[in-house]
């Protein structure tokens, strides 16, 4: 069976051109948690620990009530099709947060107004994707 990465190496997702805010915003509470609390919290509180497919696939077993028993399966079902990266979060289109994923493909969220956020912009030894607009043009 195929396995689709989301996983980047030394790459730093940017927020896109259409984010409505200049400075990052951390998610609002829910009654439920939405994929952006379950990312924003995974990532501030471990930065470098985990790769993309971990968020992505730790988000996707919250949210679906995985059991700990079926996480492996699972895994390998989910990644079986292609899977939305981080360019996609809601993190980085909404409330103004970068990803860098280092030479391990481990990942760290960067606020948009911060200076390691401007740092990682300037590093020209590190790839630079824009994380995908909300609005065609």
């Amino acid at each position: 069976m195929k396995y689709h990465t989301t996983n980047y190496i030394n790459t730093f997702i940017e927020v896109p051109e259409d984010c409505p805010v200049s400075t990052s915003e951390i998610p609002p509470e829910k009654k439920i948690k939405t994929l952006a609390n379950l990312q924003y919290e995974k990532l501030i509180q471990n930065p470098y620990q985990y790769s993309s497919d971990d968020i992505i696939f730790e988000s996707y077993v919250i949210k679906n009530d995985i059991s700990e028993s079926e996480k492996f399966s699972e895994r390998e079902k989910f990644f079986s099709r292609g899977q939305p990266c981080l360019r996609s979060s809601p993190l980085a289109k909404r409330y103004g947060f970068g990803f860098h994923h280092n030479e391990q493909g481990k990942v760290a969220l960067y606020s948009v107004e911060s200076g390691e956020y401007q740092k990682l912009i300037q590093n020209d030894s590190i790839k630079k994707v824009k994380a995908m607009r909300s609005k065609r043009k």
